[in-house]
């Protein structure tokens, strides 16, 4: 069962499980399934009451948790309360309904925000030696707390509570305020120059969501409970080479790219040490950031033309 099927990630991973020929659940609350009548079983559901999360867990093996609210540059400094909250019970109530019917569940960790604001290749084991950045305090504590909360659940009962830290993940169906969509939407919309929020020079570990995803069911399969594993490309970029890439895929090579720092960021870099996904899962990324950056723009064109970006 894969809960926030209809969104970014979920809708990636639903059909990498139905061409892979696995029966697969999903559970829709305010957006309709995006999926053909029969491909899945959809369940209506409101994960914020024991009820739908009891109903949603019948029957499943393996849960993915991919609902929940995420937040960006923009918003992430605001007040966020509501969007917390709202994951916390969530993702509570599902441990709690899994933990009563599911073999294993995966669960996301964000390591952009949970992670100390170190500026070397950060490993699994450095989580907790220092606080979150404080621009992430109150999201970054949140993703902390889910990892320290699966890892009770999984203590008094029998659910496996596997941990992904995914790093900055990007492809199709993200149509979010993220750096990557939101450069896209306004490179093929013809901005010029086209105005990039900060220096440039902010680094991140960008990973397709292909290869996310192909980390994600390697963890399933060969994970261990309360044990998160970094999962991401390995190398950094920054968001100057990204916003180049982007207007070479756009065919807007001849486009002015400025930047502008007085715009909120959030931390200058994040890199992210993949060792242990190769070692324990065989996990190795297998998209580079210019061809999935290429793809995603491909994909973004269709939207462009159909009007709907």
């Amino acid at each position: 069962m894969v809960t926030g099927g209809t969104g970014f990630i979920g809708r990636n991973f639903v059909e990498t499980l139905i061409s892979a020929g696995i029966t697969t659940r999903i559970t829709i609350h305010h957006r309709p399934s995006p999926f053909a009548a029969g491909a899945v079983d959809v369940v209506p559901a409101d994960l914020a009451t024991p009820e739908d999360c009891n109903k949603a867990c019948a029957g499943m093996d393996y849960v993915i948790h991919a609902a929940g609210s995420v937040g960006n540059a923009g918003n992430i400094r605001s007040n966020m309360i509501s969007p917390i909250v709202d994951n916390l019970v969530i993702t509570a109530r599902l441990l709690e309904a899994a933990a009563l019917q599911c073999e294993k569940i995966l669960i996301f960790s964000s390591s952009t925000a949970g992670y100390p604001p170190y500026t070397h290749s950060v490993r699994e084991e450095e989580m907790w030696t220092a606080p979150p950045a404080p621009v992430y305090f109150g999201y970054g504590w949140m993703r902390r707390y889910f990892e320290l909360l699966g890892e009770y659940v999984g203590s008094v009962s029998r659910l496996q509570v596997l941990v992904c830290r995914p790093t900055a993940v990007y492809g199709r169906y993200d149509n979010s305020g993220h750096v990557i969509p939101s450069l896209i939407r306004r490179a093929l919309s013809g901005e010029n120059p086209l105005m990039v929020w900060g220096s440039g020079d902010e680094q991140r570990d960008f990973l397709h969501i292909s290869d996310m995803i192909r980390g994600c069911l390697l963890l399933l399969r060969h994970g261990s409970a309360a044990d998160p594993v970094n999962i991401g490309y390995g190398n950094t970029a920054t968001v100057a080479d990204v916003a180049k890439i982007i207007m070479r895929a756009a065919g807007r090579s001849e486009a002015d790219i400025v930047f502008d720092d007085s715009k909120p960021t959030t931390i200058p870099v994040r890199a992210v040490d993949c060792s242990k996904a190769e070692e324990v899962l065989g996990f190795s990324p297998h998209v580079s950031l210019e061809a999935g950056l290429n793809n995603v723009v491909d994909w973004f064109k269709t939207l462009h033309n159909k009007g709907d970006a």
